[in-house]
């Protein structure tokens, strides 16, 4: 009987010990530009954790949660940015990007020229956070976004 245990209880109660080291993911910052060569506007993260989430936010996300899966989609293309640039990460960044901003404000009102940048948190020794830009996207014109978005829409359908 003790035998059977030792078998079943790591599948009732699995280790986290495969995992090597935890490495930390990449945050994905933008910011808006008037033009390419304007003076930079600050950096602003893109889709923050919330602080502070009610038991009902916890509960309903259990079941439903497009956005957060969305945001993992993200981290994977950053990551594939960090290690072997592509242009469909890229492309894929951005749309997300452009595709939130849009949503939140009226036709016109946004910059013209979108840039985002890759971000790494850690946390040194002594217990400060250390960020390290592992990489920084040209401008983008905001209009070839969309019309790049109204395409692929279009060729999925």
């Amino acid at each position: 009987m003790l035998t059977l245990f030792k078998l079943l209880l790591p599948a009732l109660m699995p280790s986290w010990r495969f995992f090597k080291s935890v490495d930390p993911s990449p945050r994905v910052e933008w910011r808006l530009l008037a033009s390419p060569s304007a003076a930079l506007a600050p950096w602003q993260e893109f889709r923050p954790r919330p602080q502070r989430l009610s038991p009902q936010a916890v509960a309903g996300r259990m079941l439903w949660n497009a956005r957060w899966n969305e945001s993992l989609f993200l981290v994977s293309c950053a990551e594939r940015l960090t290690l072997a640039p592509t242009e469909h990460s890229r492309q894929e960044i951005l749309r997300r990007i452009a595709a939130d901003l849009r949503r939140g404000q009226p036709p016109g009102a946004l910059q013209p020229y979108l840039q985002f940048r890759l971000v790494f948190l850690d946390r040194a020794e002594d217990g400060q956070l250390i960020k390290a830009v592992t990489y920084q996207s040209e401008p983008y014109l905001m209009a070839a976004l969309s019309a790049q978005s109204a395409r692929a829409a279009r060729a999925a359908a």
